[in-house]
């Protein structure tokens, strides 16, 4: 059978407005994206958990997706280009980017604005108990495990050893924290580094062969003024009995994981968003998807944030009384 040209133009035109009543949802809400980070990492898993939150699903407005990506760099860099609306940033990032201080990029990220502060990464420094080294200083000459090249947990070790003036005194062993505590176990470290939520499996593990200690390391970092220099560091207490052995609270410090968004993203959008997150049901529901969010709270909302807020977040904080 042969079809005549009106017939096929018919059938297009039928065919698009069947399209077009089955897309009108798509037009009628804004995309919001989201940069999260790499498959099966915790900045994914916070992307993900707004984008499917049965309230977030359900605006009219506004249609929320989650992105992954590389992670905290990737993020800034897209949210400040607008090509992400919000993202996943490190505090630290967020900060020496918009100075023009990121490690070989002088560019200045000024279009990334906070939102709000959603878990701490701690630094954990642990030795035996038995050793003479109270101080990161006493690790001149030792075999320390510094965690993977190209890890935040290796960035982090060689800024603070840096600093700290004992990361070219040390005999740095680049390696994962199983692999580092395996080791320890073994007296082929004499002490290893750690960038990550607390209680780490890793320091669990080496507890179990070895009688250990934590180093203080806040004290070192408010004696060499770690803290001034770089500011979105900030201090923190490993309660006493986190690990067997350790019977005494050590204090250390941790970068800050964000919440940014861009500077042209809607302001309501970003009050919105708060809004439905941070209420009993919102937070109960980001713990469910990961144990580590349940650092989110009212409470801690702003907290290791240095850098601008936006707008909409200046607005949802300052009714929670969180700023002046």
């Amino acid at each position: 059978m042969r079809f005549t040209k009106p017939f096929f133009l018919t059938l297009t035109a039928a065919a698009a407005c069947l399209s077009l009543a089955f897309s009108t949802d798509a037009f009628a809400r804004k995309l919001i994206v989201f940069g999260g980070g790499p498959a099966g990492g915790t900045f994914q898993v916070v992307a993900n958990a707004i984008q499917t939150y049965k309230p977030v699903k359900q605006l009219e407005d506004y249609n929320v997706k989650a992105q992954s990506s590389a992670g905290s760099v990737e993020n800034l860099r897209k949210v400040n280009a607008g090509k992400s609306h919000f993202g996943v940033v490190y505090s630290g990032h967020a900060y020496l980017g918009r100075h023009g201080r990121m490690k070989n990029d002088t560019a200045k990220y000024e279009d990334v604005l906070a939102v709000a502060y959603l878990y701490g990464a701690p630094a954990q420094l642990v030795v035996r108990a038995d050793a003479n080294i109270n101080s990161t200083k006493d690790l001149a000459g030792k075999k320390v495990g510094v965690g993977n090249a190209g890890s935040g947990a290796f960035a982090n070790c060689e800024l603070f050893f840096s600093h700290m003036g004992v990361w070219d005194k040390i005999e740095r062993n680049a390696m994962g924290y199983n692999d580092a505590a395996a080791a320890f176990g073994n007296n082929q470290l004499d002490a290893f580094w750690l960038f990550t939520a607390f209680p780490s499996g890793a320091v669990i593990m080496a507890a179990q062969t070895n009688d250990i200690k934590m180093v203080d390391l806040s004290a070192d970092a408010e004696k060499s003024g770690f803290f001034d220099e770089y500011p979105y560091f900030s201090k923190l207490v490993i309660p006493a009995g986190t690990y067997r052995g350790v019977d005494e609270p050590v204090t250390s410090f941790q970068d800050s994981t964000l919440w940014v968004a861009n500077a042209d993203t809607p302001e309501d959008v970003v009050y919105k968003l708060l809004s439905i997150l941070y209420t009993d049901e919102g937070l109960k529901y980001m713990v469910s998807q990961k144990k580590t969010f349940k650092e989110m709270s009212i409470e801690t909302g702003t907290n290791g944030i240095v850098t601008p807020y936006h707008p909409g977040a200046i607005k949802f904080w300052r009714e929670k009384g969180k700023l002046k």
